[in-house]
């Protein structure tokens, strides 16, 4: 039974870690505007981020970075998100979310700093 659950576990932080369905971003529309994205990070970090960073940044499963107590700058994290990691620990998204959600969860992630 330890190792069914260990198994499921590792299964589980896999799937949110890279995997998962994609997540459409909320519209809303005008009649005189064209549609405008909202993007939700929030709900972009429950699904593809919280298995490793956890919930408020700072867990740091598999190697995550502790975003609590990063110093990167905006630009950096907004690579990390698109391209992954140089250390290959974490996923790229480039290929699953489009360029302004990868902005959106790079500002969520700095919001995560302690003060």
């Amino acid at each position: 039974m330890q190792k069914f659950t260990i198994l499921f576990v590792l299964a589980l932080i896999a799937l949110a870690c890279g995997g998962g369905e994609d997540i459409p971003a909320e519209s809303s529309t005008t009649p005189d505007k064209p549609v405008a994205k909202e993007i939700n990070a929030k709900k972009i970090w429950k699904v593809r981020c919280i298995a490793c960073h956890g919930l408020y940044g700072d867990m740091g499963t598999n190697g995550a970075a502790n975003l609590q107590e990063s110093t990167k700058d905006l630009d950096y994290r907004i690579n990390i998100i698109k391209n992954g990691s140089e250390n290959g620990i974490m996923t790229a998204f480039g290929e699953i979310l489009n360029d302004d959600e990868i902005k959106a969860m790079a500002e969520y992630t700095m919001d995560l700093k302690k003060d």
